[in-house]
């Protein structure tokens, strides 16, 4: 055999190729373009498996069990996320399909694991709104955690709603009272009262309920979706509820629009977001913002943050609008206590 080089491909048609470390087999530069991916919805992830919603040949929906392909590389697959899959997306038992692209996130509900690590988690994508569940009482309301959940909301793009739960035990006079400034919606409800007013305010979005173990997050997410089972328990003796959904699932809501359940959180720490990121979030204080000096920390003691006349300057609920939003920021941990 002449030591000629056996390669019938152009220069133009060639590309660059460099061994695996794992093996002789090449590997190239040139992602696929998978034309025949096919759209769905991540509605669960367990431990590096998705289960992923996708239109069948029928138009009924089906779920498909998939993976994340390899070119993803680090993209983390969260519910909510819009993918399209490749490989099997029959749904038949022992089928195995492949993420191949997630789409860019419209919204998207992220936490730390505390104020100190710097490595943000994604929760879930593309909700509508988040829906901050807390009991008015057994046990009491963490407010911290409350001010917490109220910012990832405005941090992430989403609507705040609090459901205020055992409205039998107590008056939720007063955590309406300390969320009035910010005209956070919310719903007060008991164990056994119709749930009209929460689910009009569900219809048609999609919705990702958050809450502290014990405060009755699994009790309701069951009540709104019959047939979920997700777990319950009661609260412990020393006054904390005890940990009992384990993964995060997307299901539908019979009256329309999609519930997303959570495991219970007992924190949610915030080192991706700024004081930037929280003001973003007020379009008013944003604007009064604008005159105020730079490197502003919109705190009281900040001299010349223009929010202090801007809020001398009009009705009393831009005074507790101002007081609300400095709370908020000290959850952030950009003030001190008592601002």
């Amino acid at each position: 055999m002449s030591g000629r080089r056996m390669d019938s491909r152009s220069d133009e048609d060639d590309v660059r190729v460099r061994a695996s470390r794992h093996g002789s087999r090449p590997r190239t530069r040139t992602r696929p373009a998978h034309e025949e991916a096919v759209p769905g919805l991540v509605v669960a992830v367990d431990r590096g498996r998705m289960t992923v919603r996708v239109q069948g040949p029928d138009g009924a929906p089906v779920e498909v069990t998939a993976m994340r392909a390899r070119e993803l590389g680090k993209h983390g697959v969260v519910v909510g996320d819009r993918v399209r899959l490749v490989g099997d997306t029959s749904g038949r038992t022992d089928s195995l399909a492949r993420i191949v692209t997630i789409a860019d996130r419209v919204t998207s509900l992220r936490r730390t694991a505390d104020d100190t690590d710097p490595t943000e988690r994604i929760v879930v994508a593309n909700a509508d709104q988040l829906v901050v569940v807390t009991s008015i009482a057994d046990p009491e309301p963490a407010l911290g955690f409350l001010d917490r959940c109220l910012v990832a909301a405005y941090a992430g793009g989403l609507e705040p709603l609090l459901v205020l739960t055992k409205n039998d035990l107590a008056s939720a006079q007063p955590l309406l009272d300390r969320y009035a400034g910010l005209d956070v919606d919310a719903v007060p409800m008991s164990p056994e009262a119709p749930l009209d007013d929460l689910v009009a305010r569900l219809r048609d979005r999609t919705s990702v309920l958050v809450g502290q173990s014990g405060v009755g997050k699994s009790t309701l997410f069951n009540r709104l979706v019959p047939g979920a089972f997700r777990a319950t328990g009661d609260v412990s003796k020393i006054g904390k509820g005890r940990h009992t959904s384990s993964s995060a699932v997307l299901l539908d809501l019979p009256g329309g629009g999609t519930l997303i359940d959570t495991p219970g959180i007992r924190s949610f720490g915030l080192a991706h977001v700024t004081a930037r990121d929280v003001l973003a979030a007020f379009d008013d204080l944003a604007e009064a913002a604008v005159d105020c000096p730079p490197l502003c920390g919109h705190t009281a003691e900040d001299p010349g943050c223009a929010l202090d006349p801007w809020a001398a300057a009009g009705p009393p609920a831009r005074q507790e609008r101002l007081a609300s939003f400095r709370r908020l920021l000290a959850a952030v941990g950009q003030l001190g206590p008592g601002h």
